[in-house]
Parts: C-alpha cells; structure tokens; sequence
C-alpha cells in the first residue's frame, strides 16, 4: 500500500483583462489584502486574441498577469474564484464588469486555472468551479495543449509562466 502525501503547496497566479488601467490597480490592491504582497508583475499586453469580451468590457483590451509571494493550497482554488468573482463585482459599474479576474496556479508540473464554466476537458472541484490544467512543464519550457487558449499558447505568455515558475522553484528549496 503506498503512503498518501500532503500536496505541497502552489503558486497563485492571476490574470486580468481590461480596458481601464486604473481599474487594474485597484484590482491589484484589492487582491492584495486577500492573498497579500505580488511578487511578480508582467508587462502589460494588447489583448486582441478574441472579441469575447469587447462587448462587455469595449476596447482596446490589455492583459497582465500577477503572482503572489504567499504560497496557497491547491484546494483552496475554488474559494479564491469566488472570491476572485465578487472583487470583479465590486468594481464593477452597475450589472457591467469593468475587469476579467481569472486565477488559477502554478507548480513545477503544470499551470492550472479556475472556471465557472464546464467543458470536456474540465474537472469540477466544489461550489460551481471547474479547473483545467492549461500549460504542462516539459523539455523545460511550459507547453500547451489542445485546448489551452489561444493567448496561453504565446511564446510572450509562455515566458512569463517560465519566470514564474523559477520565482516558485526557489521558494519551495
């Protein structure tokens, strides 16, 4: 019979789109109370990779991607989406959000991001929230798969999960 082992703990990783800069810093300082101090800040990208949010959001998009210094339990994916949700409804202006707020984390392994969406390819872990592992680690370089978004699949993106991951390697020593 093999030993069950505790799962050490990952990397939170978040990703925003929006228009508005300011509405990004303000997201940023909010999510900072939550899960404390961002360790590592991309540069900000065009966001033009689909229109899917243009309606809601208008456009130009940008995007940018967070870290956090604080390491977090895989199993708390869940409750930091809902969380993550009721920031973006906090900002908002009216029914309309005014930013997207998509979490999800990262390991030595692979990255995993959180959903309130279902599909083929997802799990569902507890209270309306589905997971996807997007990004897998290998012949040292994240990779994407199938149905990994088309963003994710970006040599600028796959960098800036591959500085992320050296941030994690080197905390977890």
């Amino acid at each position: 019979m093999l030993t069950i082992k505790k799962h050490i703990p990952v990397k939170l990783i978040i990703g925003f789109i929006f228009k508005e800069g300011h509405i990004c810093d303000n997201a940023k300082i909010v999510l900072q109370r939550y899960f404390g101090k961002i360790d590592f800040e991309s540069p900000l990208f065009d966001f033009n990779h689909t229109d899917y949010y243009e309606k809601e959001f208008g456009k130009p998009l940008k995007r940018k991607f967070v870290s956090f210094k604080k390491l977090i339990l895989a199993q708390n994916l869940p409750k930091i989406k809902i969380t993550t949700n009721k920031i973006e409804k906090g900002l908002s202006q009216g029914a309309s959000r005014l930013i997207n707020i998509d979490p999800g984390y990262l390991d030595l392994s692979k990255l995993v991001l959180a959903s309130t969406k279902d599909y083929r390819h997802r799990i569902y872990l507890d209270r309306g929230i589905y997971s996807e592992v997007t990004l897998f680690y290998q012949n040292r370089t994240f990779n994407p798969w199938e149905w990994t978004y088309p963003d994710y699949k970006t040599s600028e993106y796959i960098a800036i999960f591959n500085q992320i991951r050296k941030i994690y390697s080197e905390q977890i020593k």
